[in-house]
């Protein structure tokens, strides 16, 4: 199957989890983050550099879990509007996805 390209909005949403990410886990290590979420490290350091703009969700679910985030504090963090860009359209086929 053969992906297609990400839209700006997603890679810029991936941008924004993974800066949230970094930002809840602070001081604490990259390796014993992604351990203790069950996630590689080298998944965790994609998400975090934006790499992986679309995670699977049950691992953001895992990652934030283990740094004390709520989904809802996460899925509002990385829907933020666009500063430059126009109102975003409504109506079917207008939500946002988190995972693909």
């Amino acid at each position: 199957m053969v992906r297609s390209p990400l839209t700006p909005d997603e890679v810029e949403r991936g941008q924004r989890l993974g800066a949230l990410l970094r930002r809840a886990r602070g001081e604490r290590s990259m390796l014993g983050t992604a351990l203790d979420a069950q996630v590689s490290p080298e998944t965790l350091r994609k998400i975090e550099s934006g790499r992986v703009a679309t995670p699977a969700f049950p691992t953001i679910a895992a990652i934030a879990d283990v740094l004390g985030l709520s989904l809802d504090a996460v899925w509002a963090e990385i829907n933020q509007p666009r500063r430059d860009a126009e109102p975003a359209a409504s109506g079917p086929g207008a939500s946002e996805r988190l995972a693909s």
